[in-house]
């Protein structure tokens, strides 16, 4: 009893910490609306040096909230990306922030007319634990880049990397620019309520469907980055090893912990024993063994580790052939370790198919023709993302045109979230709103219209009292 009452007194301290820190950051916003573009690059160089200087200790602390995690994964999918956004931004943040340029119609003239891209003032960042490095620099970036304030909120599940993100960001930021709110549920709750003039949620769709509920009363414009099911494709002729070893790093990256990790395959009929086979013979060449193998993610919490036995046991009891890959044959069971498990046999009754897996399982689908695999894909919620593994340009450009999905890879996985100059964002039940590189500086900006008129008033043949012969020229004119 004692404890939670603690426990509620804690939560409802940083509850009205963070209501503070929202409060100081839209008054300063007010005092300064519009950040120079030199001060928004020296804002970024500042967080690019920050994390340069704490890259082991960040190593270190992303590692301890999963258990284990590798060291290079942390430096190829989260340090590396969070960087390399920062050096396109750096570069291009001038001409974005440029006025645009319109055309003004021959009946309004002499006048001009620009488009003027504002800071829309404070920011909220809703990050996962999955790369909770690289899902608050990212959004972050793009937030300073177009001259907002910032708030992020952390996951519970990373509480290590979340006090270091804390520690980092003070050192070169005031909390009225860039603050990191902690706590659990109720607090995340809290801080979806808030009345941001934007808001950056990463996560679960299920979660996502709440954070938009509370960002509507506030008329807030929600960015929506959620996940789903998504499907890589094998085409029938595609070499089975090309797809096999890009499918087995997109699926073994953080244990298959990856939102747009590959969710499962659909392969020919006819080629699904061979591609099996090939899939397996490359999981084992990656991870060749998996209890002490570095290289080899834990999955993060007990939670999320019963629940992906859970989808074992469900699959297991309904037929599916389950192939676990473990070269070694090491006992896993008393770790958080799940070795990369291949799935044959499976249904759509199974749970493994129904929820997005967010772990390291691959069921594989046969499929009889192309189109019967583009309808079961057309059938379900929009994938955030969608992978086609054939080398036929014909195909690939059908793929690209009659799918749906927040983005897609022709013969590879994962890597279009690295391209800074492509948007990145879902679509349907994958989430809404994109950001990354210019798309981002335009998601957190306002695009204000500005029609500018100086002394001489080109209009006055359209005022009242109505009537006259320069009136009746307009007309002729322009209604037609």
């Amino acid at each position: 009893m004692v404890a939670d009452i603690a426990y509620l007194q804690e939560q409802q301290q940083s509850i009205s910490r963070m209501q503070a820190l929202f409060e100081s950051q839209r008054a300063a916003f007010r005092k300064a609306p519009m950040p120079s573009a030199d001060d928004r690059i020296r804002h970024l160089k500042a967080l690019k040096q920050a994390i340069l200087k704490h890259q082991q200790t960040l190593i270190t602390a992303i590692s301890e909230d999963f258990g284990r995690r590798s060291a290079d994964e942390t430096r190829l999918a989260e340090i590396m990306p969070s960087l390399e956004g920062i050096h396109y931004a750096c570069k291009h943040v001038k001409r974005w922030m440029k006025p645009s340029r319109r055309k003004v119609g021959l009946a309004f003239q002499p006048a001009k007319a620009e488009v003027v891209y504002q800071p829309v003032g404070v920011v909220g960042i809703i990050v996962p634990w999955n790369y909770p490095l690289f899902l608050a620099i990212g959004p972050l970036v793009t937030a300073l880049s177009a001259g907002n304030r910032a708030m992020i909120k952390m996951s519970e599940s990373s509480p290590r990397t979340a006090a270091v993100l804390e520690q980092l960001l003070s050192e070169i930021f005031p909390e009225e620019q860039v603050s990191v709110v902690t706590g659990e549920a109720d607090v995340g709750v809290a801080f979806s309520k808030l009345p941001f003039d934007h808001l950056l949620f990463t996560g679960a769709t299920s979660i996502g469907r709440h954070v938009m509920r509370a960002a509507a009363d506030n008329l807030t414009p929600v960015t929506l980055e959620l996940g789903g099911k998504s499907p890589a494709i094998i085409s029938a002729d595609v070499p089975l090893n090309d797809a096999a070893e890009r499918i087995a790093f997109g699926k073994g990256v953080n244990a298959g912990q990856t939102c747009v990790a590959p969710d499962y395959i659909l392969c020919p009929r006819n080629r699904v024993e061979e591609f099996t086979q090939a899939l397996f013979r490359q999981f084992a060449q990656m991870y060749p063994s998996l209890r002490d193998n570095a290289d080899f993610t834990q999955i993060i919490n007990p939670r999320q580790y019963q629940r992906l036995q859970g989808y074992l046991s469900d699959a297991a009891e309904k037929g599916a052939r389950i192939l676990p890959v473990n070269p070694a044959n090491e006992e896993l069971g008393d770790t958080r370790i799940i070795a990369p498990t291949l799935l044959l046999d499976v249904s759509d009754d199974m749970k493994v198919m129904q929820d997005e897996i967010f772990g390291p399982l691959l069921p594989i689908l046969p499929y009889d023709s192309l189109d019967a695999a583009l309808d079961y894909i057309a059938e379900r919620p929009r994938p955030l993302a969608l992978y086609y593994f054939g080398y036929d340009k014909a195909e690939q450009r059908r793929l690209m045109e009659q799918t749906h999905a927040g983005g897609m890879c022709i013969n590879d996985a994962l890597l279009h979230v690295a391209q800074d100059d492509m948007p990145f964002g879902g679509i349907g039940a994958s989430g809404m709103g994109h950001y990354h590189g210019h798309e981002g500086f335009l998601t957190m900006s306002k695009a204000k219209g500005v029609y500018i008129k100086q002394r001489y008033n080109g209009a006055k043949p359209i005022y009242p009292p109505y009537g006259g012969a320069l009136l009746k020229l307009v007309y002729k004119l322009f209604l037609r």
